[in-house]
């Protein structure tokens, strides 16, 4: 009786961490610099934009790894990256897809080149 109790036990920690109920609500986000020239100004945020993440630059050839807390986030939205290229022209790439606030994806990849932004979900494949 006593190894059935620990079965139990276990199970049930197992189904619970397979839910997400151990988990914070966001997303792990990844924005590499694949152009020929710096970024700056960098911005990540949800369409609601009730938290974000900035970075100052990434030169040619540089990447950083985040995380984005959703824990505020209610309604369906975007992931939403915002850079500003050296000729000062301000970009806003909208990408990805969260619904009643929560992540869909575990995490996003985007990759700015000289002419566009690609990005890549966990649901997506690289």
């Amino acid at each position: 009786m006593h190894y059935t109790k620990k079965a139990l036990v276990i199970v049930v920690l197992l189904t619970l961490s397979s839910c997400n109920l151990f988990k914070e609500n966001g997303i792990e986000f990844t924005i590499e610099n694949q152009s020929n020239i710096p970024v700056k100004q960098i911005t990540f945020t949800t369409s609601e934009r009730l938290t974000e993440i900035k970075l100052d630059t990434l030169m040619p050839g540089e990447y950083v790894t985040k995380f984005l807390s959703m824990e505020n986030n209610k309604v369906d939205g975007a992931y939403v990256l915002e850079v500003t290229r050296a000729n000062r022209k301000r970009e806003t790439y909208s990408c990805g897809y969260y619904s009643n606030g929560k992540a869909l994806d575990r995490w996003i990849v985007l990759k700015i080149q000289n002419d566009t932004i690609q990005h890549y979900t966990s649901g997506s494949g690289i």
